[in-house]
């Protein structure tokens, strides 16, 4: 088999590689570690060494026809340069050159929100919509717009970086240099450093019983877990972080007046008290009108 396609999720914790056939058909796929600590040669090398583990196992020979790749940040479409992306620690990387350098096939980089936008506009939750708005929430907070029927990228490729609205300026710092980011206050690494905080401080035991009584394995999961198990301090960390995205898609409504927002991402998972205190707060701030005609959907 060598007409096939290979495609790169690109995160600040994970490279999720996949490989298809010309009609989409999944043929193998590998997740492993991001190690993005290591620097940005080491996570190509990763990358590189995904893209040979897939061809392995799908027993595909050759090169790919093509690689798509979704990378976290603002970047231009047209020359594949990743110009920030904090949870790499990534300044102007020249993705796509080093990439089309080490395989001999062509690349095409996209945000990753961007493409997840694209994905669930034409396959997923957002089928239908006209105006849609796409948020995920994970290790940080991105988003994609789909306006008119169209993805929109903005004058220089950088729309949609709904992660970086600033909710509260006397926030915490955020990895991209302000403070009170959406993603410093609302990711699963916000509850996660809300969750080692509150540990640090001699609480929170049922969210270190969860994390392995580990304070540094202290995840948006971990919290997760306790607050199913019933932990109030675990809930309230939840909720508090439900708050914030609240206040940020509701400034999103009231901007754009979307007919769809689409909720996704590994933070989207951590039950009910995140997704209904978001929901009161888009309530208590959204405007009427524009409340009214809008449906929020996970993923």
């Amino acid at each position: 088999m060598s007409r096939f396609v290979i495609g790169v999720d690109l995160g600040g914790t994970k490279i999720y590689t996949a490989l298809a056939d010309r009609e989409g058909n999944l043929l193998a796929e590998v997740k492993v570690p991001t190690e993005a600590g290591a620097g940005t040669r080491h996570v190509i090398d990763r990358i590189i060494q995904t893209v040979a583990q897939v061809q392995r196992e799908a027993g595909a020979d050759g090169p790919a026809v093509a690689l798509g790749i979704g990378a976290p940040g603002p970047l231009n479409v047209s020359t594949g340069v990743v110009y920030q992306a904090p949870n790499l620690g990534w300044h102007d990387v020249p993705l796509k050159s080093l990439l089309e350098e080490r395989l001999q096939v062509p690349v095409a980089v996209e945000n990753d929100a961007n493409l997840a936008a694209l994905g669930e506009y034409m396959c997923g939750a957002g089928r239908g919509a006209k105006d849609m708005v796409y948020i995920t929430v994970s290790t940080g907070v991105g988003g994609g717009l789909i306006l008119n029927g169209r993805l929109y990228h903005g004058t220089g490729y950088g729309a949609g970086e709904i992660g970086h609205i600033t909710i509260d300026p006397r926030g915490p710092r955020c990895n991209c240099g302000n403070y009170g980011c959406l993603e410093a206050v609302a990711s699963g690494t916000a509850m996660a450093r809300e969750a080692r905080r509150l540990v640090e401080g001699g609480g929170g035991k049922a969210i270190l019983e969860a994390a392995g009584g580990e304070r540094e394995a202290i995840t948006a999961g971990a919290v997760a877990r306790a607050a199913a198990a019933g932990d109030r301090e675990a809930g309230e960390i939840i909720a508090g972080a439900g708050r914030m995205l609240g206040i940020g898609v509701a400034g999103i409504i009231n901007l754009l007046n979307p007919d769809t927002v689409v909720l996704g991402g590994g933070a989207m998972q951590a039950g009910p008290l995140l997704w209904e205190a978001m929901e009161r707060e888009i309530d208590r701030r959204a405007l009427k009108m524009s409340r009214e005609q809008v449906r929020l959907v996970p993923a």
